[in-house]
């Protein structure tokens, strides 16, 4: 049994919720997100708050059933507050700042990187070596700060790259004489 599944989603005030069928959609304050809940699961709305249930008592349904309520929540949360990711950049030389709608990471390459920003997704630079992704979508934004610390993703010995602000860097010893 699925201890997360089993659990109601409260729809969180100034967002409404409906279902029909197999599809939630939540709107909100900070925009509308919708997700398709996949048919070995069943959901429905019940006074206020949307109720996820297995179909029926097989593995492959009781595995999607508490992914299913996660997803929910995450489109509820979104559509109300949105989701931020931080990254740092650290390294002599290396920087980031906005150009137009597109990203510029200067990564110690022989080029500067262009990251164009997707869709619903905003990117601020406060100070050149930090990058704020906000958006309403967690998996978008995840996907996107990904993305950007794939170019150049930190280092074990200096610590060098594209790092997300609370991840600790595992160094290593360097070369004794």
């Amino acid at each position: 049994m699925s201890r997360i599944g089993k659990k109601p989603v409260a729809v969180p005030g100034g967002v409404t919720a409906s279902v029909d069928g197999q599809t939630v959609r939540a709107k909100g304050p900070k925009g509308e997100l919708s997700f398709v809940v996949n048919d070995e699961v069943l959901v429905k709305m019940e006074d206020g708050s949307i109720k996820v249930d297995p179909r029926d008592d097989s593995k492959d349904a009781r595995s999607k059933w508490g992914m299913s309520r996660t997803m929910i929540v995450n489109i509820l949360s979104g559509v109300k507050d949105g989701f931020e990711k931080r990254l740092e950049i650290s390294g002599v030389g290396y920087r980031a700042s906005m150009q137009g709608k597109n990203l510029q990471l200067a990564l110690g390459f022989s080029h500067d990187v262009l990251y164009p920003v997707p869709e619903g997704i905003q990117i601020a630079v406060p100070k050149p070596t930090e990058i704020v992704i906000t958006g309403i979508d967690k998996q978008q934004v995840g996907q996107v700060a990904a993305e950007i610390r794939e170019y150049r993703g930190p280092e074990p010995y200096k610590g060098k790259g594209v790092k997300y602000a609370d991840e600790k860097i595992v160094r290593k010893e360097g070369k004794k004489k």
